[in-house]
């Protein structure tokens, strides 16, 4: 069975310590379901740009925006192909998340997840179908061979020991966010494929933290951060083989990615999220705010109150009357009550 080499730092501790920390807040975070949403597909979005631009895919983040809402974009055919493919791939691992009993992970997955990724760009007969032939990867600018993966013939022996270490019980003291990383890394060492492989490695990352129980609301995207420095992202790889095999450097690298998303996220997160206090008081049930009324309770939660004289800076270009509209539905839901009866009132979280 793979056994992964690494020592737990002290980068590694205060990268999870800060996961942690986020994930709590954004996991517990009372958020609209139209947030819940958009953040949602915002992380699908960057999530299949980042992930196919690493590896060269020329369209930009709002033309796969357009790709994804099924609007023509004029590029070439394999770029647009590509970012099909990889949404595929995320609805795979979505759906592998709610519906698997057993919550073991096969080869058959892999191979899946292989077909999905390369699905009308490689032919047919190499889609889910482990390289025969040796191959090298090369470094894009200078073309010299950086990494040469195993053999053939050891692929089908290493995938089963890597399943073996996923599925295991006696690894369950691994960390969640390291193992992701290991498995991460060690799907790219073995490069079972002849083309994709780096994508497969990202998904498989990101589907054992989902299956991990870390999911966190399915909001986040490690491949922005691995495509804002494509040869930091490789480097770090690489570090794992000049280092005799040990994935210290690379883990914290891979923690560290994983701790800014988050962080980023939980402050997105806390911006918009309705305190949970009113969330109880109304019995838990969705508040169906507008956006001028979320606006308000964010306003109210920052400074403690809001009175008619800050309308204007609230709202710019908005009537007084519009907005007095919006406060009369949350005065009437409860989530805010009225202190005075002037101009200079108050308005204040019940």
């Amino acid at each position: 069975m793979y056994t992964p080499r690494f020592v737990i730092t002290n980068k590694i501790l205060k990268n999870i310590g800060s996961i942690e920390a986020s994930r709590e807040v954004i996991d517990h975070a009372p958020l609209l379901p139209y947030y819940e949403k958009e953040f949602q597909k915002d992380a699908i979005v960057r999530t299949v740009h980042y992930g196919t631009h690493i590896e060269g895919n020329e369209l930009n983040l709002s033309q796969a925006e357009k790709v994804l809402d099924g609007q023509d974009v004029p590029a070439r055919e394999r770029d647009i192909q590509e970012i099909i493919n990889y949404r595929k791939v995320m609805q795979y691992i979505d759906q592998y998340q709610k519906s698997n009993i057993k919550n073991q992970i096969s080869e058959e997955d892999i191979r899946e997840i292989h077909k999905l990724t390369v699905d009308k760009i490689l032919e047919p007969e190499k889609c889910g179908v482990f390289r025969k032939t040796q191959v090298v990867v090369k470094n894009s600018i200078s073309g010299e061979v950086s990494f040469r993966p195993p053999m053939a013939v050891a692929i089908p022996f290493q995938i089963k020991d890597l399943i073996a270490f996923i599925n295991s019980q006696l690894e369950q003291d691994i960390h969640p966010i390291l193992k992701s990383g290991c498995i991460h890394y060690e799907l790219v060492r073995i490069h079972p494929f002849v083309d994709g492989n780096g994508r497969v490695a990202r998904a498989l990352s990101t589907l054992i933290l989902f299956k991990e129980g870390y999911d966190i609301r399915k909001f986040f995207s490690l491949e922005e951060y691995f495509d804002s420095n494509a040869s930091s992202y490789y480097d770090a790889l690489q570090s794992v083989e000049k280092r005799g095999g040990d994935l210290t450097y690379w883990l914290e690298y891979f923690s560290l990615g994983l701790s800014i998303e988050l962080a980023k996220i939980k402050d997105k997160v806390e911006r918009i999220s309705i305190d949970a206090g009113l969330k109880e008081k109304l019995g838990g049930h969705p508040l169906m705010l507008t956006e001028r009324q979320l606006k308000i309770i964010e306003y109210i939660q920052k400074v403690g109150f809001l009175q008619n004289k800050a309308f204007s800076q609230l709202f710019p270009m908005v009537s007084e009357d519009t907005i007095l509209n919006e406060l009369k539905e949350l005065l009437k839901t409860g989530i805010v009550k009225k202190q005075g009866v002037t101009k200079g009132a108050k308005y204040v979280i019940k």
